[in-house]
């Protein structure tokens, strides 16, 4: 299932021109751009993590709001955290969804995306955008995006399938950390966590 998630949205944002488009055009547009470049990139699809993460590095790091999906990601102890550690915290998490979806689009086997009916209304800030993954041989799999409109376009802030919450899922495990062994220990295992990524994808 995580796999789907960080999938999806790993192939979601590109090119700054269109930042200011509706959020429901911009996901299909840059979803379809980049479907089609890892459909075709046989060292991604092989597995070279080190082409992945260029991808990512290009498409998705703009267009994701990661303050806000750390924030998300812990909770009520956030508050607990100070400017610095905020910092290291966001910057942690970044490395860690951004490794993961760099694993995850390797695992890509032509799955198909399916785009629901979507409705805003004029001045609205905030947005949920409802897509389905179809995969061959199971059942399709359901994909939300949530984005909110920033001064320099909309910027994507969570991602759920089936109703579950990729940074929310994390709450529990980082809530229990920080009761553990405080917000230095958070930022330690998160740390730890993407050394570890770093050190499989290298092998």
């Amino acid at each position: 299932m995580k796999k789907l998630i960080v999938l999806a949205a790993a192939v979601l944002f590109s090119h700054a021109l269109w930042a200011q488009e509706a959020p429901d055009v911009l996901v299909k547009q840059v979803t379809d751009e980049v479907l089609e470049i890892v459909s075709k990139d046989k060292d991604i699809q092989n597995g070279n993590t080190k082409k992945a993460l260029e991808l990512v590095d290009a498409k998705v790091i703009p267009h994701f709001n990661f303050k806000h999906m750390t924030a998300l990601a812990v909770g009520k102890d956030w508050r607990k955290a100070t400017p610095q550690q905020q910092e290291q915290l966001t910057g942690e998490f970044k490395t860690l969804l951004v490794r993961t979806y760099s694993n995850a689009l390797t695992a890509y086997k032509n799955q198909k995306v399916v785009y629901k009916p979507f409705k805003i209304n004029a001045g609205e800030t905030d947005a949920l955008v409802r897509t389905e993954i179809v995969q061959p041989g199971a059942k399709p799999v359901q994909l939300d995006y949530s984005l909110e409109k920033l001064d320099n376009g909309w910027k994507v802030y969570d991602v759920s399938v089936g109703g579950i919450s990729l940074v929310t899922n994390y709450r529990d495990q980082f809530g229990q950390e920080v009761r553990n062994s405080g917000i230095d220990g958070l930022i330690k295992m998160i740390s730890t966590k993407n050394k570890s990524l770093e050190a499989g994808s290298a092998k």
